[in-house]
């Protein structure tokens, strides 16, 4: 177990380099945690990217205190709970339009290996109904390319 590592395990790198979905976890006004979906990339062994919706409570938490946690269930044996700090990068995500996405940045401070030995885990993954399949996986993909090259 990987517990308070201020970088990402070599595995998730090669996970997460190419992109994946996500749950980010923030602390509301009240103290409870709340959570939504994302999409995350791996930028280097101490940072990662990740999409948050304009205007939504998780970017309310996030300009307020600027504290994540990004849960990361991956095939076989990946499952990892990655907390820091964040920062918004950028206003919208284009390839996510009509969707009014953020791209925010958090630098790595603990990582936590919540995977089980001899346990595999699914991937966490996105199930497009059959008419926009297509579509949405091309975007995706858009979403994810800009996610990395954000300079």
């Amino acid at each position: 177990m990987t517990d308070n590592s201020p970088v990402l395990a070599p595995r998730l790198i090669d996970y997460l380099r190419p992109g994946a979905p996500a749950l980010m976890l923030t602390t509301g006004a009240d103290g409870y945690a709340g959570s939504a979906f994302t999409w995350v990339v791996a930028i280097d062994a101490a940072r990662l990217r990740f999409g948050v919706d304009l205007g939504s409570s998780a970017m309310a938490n996030l300009q307020r205190s600027g504290q994540v946690a990004i849960q990361v269930i991956g095939p076989g044996d990946i499952s990892f709970l990655i907390k820091g700090k964040a920062r918004q990068l950028k206003n919208r995500i284009e390839a996510a339009a009509p969707a009014a996405v953020t791209l925010w940045e958090m630098n790595v401070a603990t990582l936590k290996d919540q995977s089980w030995p001899g346990v595999a885990t699914t991937a966490l993954s996105y199930e497009w109904p059959a008419q926009q399949r297509e579509a949405m996986l091309r975007m995706e993909q858009a979403v994810y390319a800009e996610m990395r090259a954000f300079a």
